[in-house]
């Protein structure tokens, strides 16, 4: 068994949590491989990845608007992807236990939109974010937080065990990382902490809905089903394709000179009345070929 067969099965039987780890290094491996191919060449390589990048502009979303998603799945540097990703698998462990899969990853996602709307809105209106010119955004962090604060709002008391803390309560976690962001908001990296405040309101929003009895994923969810079910369609159809493609050939191999379309009456009328009078033998292959596509037909 090859390694693609080992991806393949560690894929089906991953859950939707270890689908998002693997899909950001994945990114993240690939976008690295390429830079340092470019650099060994002396070719900025790198700056072809600037697509996948959210611009901090009204204008540069409006030109580009999938960053609104790609920029949640691009990570800056090694310590940037590692800490987000044991983040995210930390507390979204412990989401699972509350929520369901598709939950998490609808929130995944409205958590990054909320961070990167937030992230736009002050580059473009703030008078000190709008003198930064071509500030862009990146990193799964504000999705991570949409999930961090929503169990927190869920399950307050839910203790996890911190080095030199010990137990401690997950509303203190959430509101000490909000804090920590609202203070670096003057920082190198404001963007990046304006961005988390925007993951942790949509976090806020679903916990506080989500015990109403509202699930604010569920549209997202209905979005993704209908693109996978299309996907899966569009799969499907082309398997089918190949299959009767791959029977077409194997038909026409089977029967070489053969025509590939159905004798007329007249023509089998011929080939009948020469079979009575000179035998099976004296028929040539393509007759033959003829009158077995005409059985069959029948």
């Amino acid at each position: 068994m090859g390694y693609s067969d080992d991806i393949k099965r560690f894929w089906r039987q991953g859950d939707l949590l270890q689908h998002l780890i693997v899909i950001n290094v994945a990114v993240f491996v690939l976008m690295k491989m390429v830079t340092v191919v470019g650099v060994l060449f002396l070719a900025d390589w790198g700056s072809i990845f600037n697509f996948l990048y959210l611009p901090g502009s009204v204008s540069g979303v409006l030109h580009k608007p999938w960053t609104l998603l790609t920029y949640m799945f691009v990570h800056a540097d090694l310590l940037h992807i590692l800490f987000n990703m044991l983040w995210l698998y930390w507390l979204g462990k412990i989401f699972l236990e509350f929520f369901t899969a598709k939950q998490l990853g609808g929130l995944y996602f409205l958590g990054g939109l909320g961070g990167a709307l937030l992230y736009v809105l002050a580059y473009s209106f703030l008078p000190y974010f709008a003198a930064a010119e071509g500030a862009v955004l990146v990193g799964a962090s504000a999705a991570i937080i949409a999930v961090v604060v929503a169990v927190a709002i869920y399950s307050p008391e839910y203790k996890i065990n911190l080095l030199f803390f010990g137990a401690v309560s997950l509303k203190w976690i959430a509101i000490i990382t909000i804090f920590i962001d609202f203070l670096s908001m003057d920082g190198t990296n404001a963007g990046g902490h304006i961005s988390h405040i925007g993951g942790a309101l949509v976090g806020l929003w679903f916990g506080v809905a989500i015990r109403s009895g509202h699930d604010i994923t569920r549209p997202v969810n209905s979005v993704i089903d209908w693109m996978v079910n299309q996907y899966c369609g569009l799969c499907e159809y082309v398997a089918n394709r190949r299959k009767k493609g791959a029977k077409s050939t194997n038909t026409k191999a089977s029967h070489p000179g053969t025509r590939a379309e159905v004798p007329t009456e007249s023509e089998i009328d011929a080939i009948l009345d020469k079979l009575k009078m000179s035998g099976y033998a004296a028929l040539s292959d393509e007759e033959k070929a003829m009158l077995f596509r005409a059985s069959g037909k029948k």
